[in-house]
């Protein structure tokens, strides 16, 4: 059974720095792509950064220079660094695996059950 962890998230004031972190099991973590995703009140779910089995990655426009993906093969495990976060940021964010992964954007076929970030002014 494919599971999603995410933890990390909270309560930060715009400037401020969180780290996420998605433990995964019930698959062959080198054979996936994985990354984060996020919804916004009333707002739609939206990518935003993920990492290859080839460690090519995107970010979205918005948050390039202030978050950070990574991995770490040996623990099954994602992480998002968040730096300089604004109030924008503020969603539920959540991990996304697809596996196994072959090549594109990243199409999940897994979730985890997310993470609340939120960012005061």
């Amino acid at each position: 059974e494919v599971q999603l962890v995410e933890s990390g998230g909270g309560l930060v004031q715009a400037g401020g720095s969180l780290r996420l972190s998605c433990a995964t099991s019930g698959f062959t973590f080198e054979r996936s792509a994985i990354g984060w995703f996020r919804q916004g009140p009333g707002k739609n779910r939206e990518a935003v950064s993920w990492i290859t089995t080839r460690n090519d990655v995107y970010y979205m426009d918005s948050v390039k220079g202030r978050f950070t993906i990574s991995k770490d093969a040996s623990k099954k495990a994602t992480y998002l660094q968040m730096n300089n976060l604004k109030p924008e940021d503020t969603a539920v964010y959540y991990c996304g695996v697809e596996y196994p992964y072959y090549s594109g954007d990243l199409t999940p076929d897994y979730w985890g059950r997310g993470t609340q970030v939120t960012v005061s002014s």
